[in-house]
């Protein structure tokens, strides 16, 4: 397995780079004002009320010793912060791992989100070796569905009460994607 990436240039308008605590404030500010969007599908959202959360979660990933360590990039549109995108829980032995992301709300539909995890699968699997990752997405955030669908995941089925949000815990559709299947991205 090769070490992940710094930097991974996506196109000429989209770069991911690696989550950077110079970054706490810029991120923060996303979340802030995008709050009301953001805390839809994202359960992370009530618990970051200050600055300093956000610190406390990048210092989280950047000092990680954990064997399934998660891999964390900022998504840049031109010199515009976008949102943040990740390969969670990064399990070398199996060769597989959970993909995530959030956009600040005004751009989406720009197709930053698909081209962003298209570069990061590409990572994944060319890169770190991976041969398996999964996506899971709350039922009813149809704008996710349609990007795993995109990239040629495959639905595998629903996780009963799989993420808890707020007060009540909601179910998520689960979707894989194989490296073998994988061969448009790659």
């Amino acid at each position: 397995m090769n070490l992940p990436k710094f930097e991974i240039i996506v196109d000429d308008e989209i770069t991911l780079r690696r989550l950077r605590l110079d970054s706490v404030k810029i991120i923060f500010k996303a979340i802030d004002t995008n709050r009301i969007y953001l805390r839809k599908w994202l359960p992370f959202v009530d618990q970051t009320k200050k600055e300093e959360d956000t610190e406390i979660f990048i210092k989280s990933i950047i000092h990680s010793t954990s064997p399934r360590k998660d891999l964390v990039y900022e998504i840049w549109l031109k010199k515009q912060f976008a949102g943040l995108i990740a390969l969670k829980e990064i399990d070398s032995w199996n060769k597989k791992t959970e993909l995530g992301y959030w956009l600040v709300q005004d751009l989406q539909g720009k197709g930053v989100a698909t081209r962003s995890c298209k570069a990061l699968i590409k990572h994944a699997f060319k890169d770190l070796d991976m041969n398996r990752m999964q996506l899971r997405i709350g039922i009813g955030n149809s704008k996710s569905s349609m990007i795993a669908e995109r990239l040629n995941f495959k639905f595998e089925g629903i996780e009963r009460a799989g993420e808890k949000h707020h007060d009540r815990f909601i179910d998520l559709e689960v979707y894989s994607l194989l490296k073998e299947e994988a061969a448009a991205i790659l």
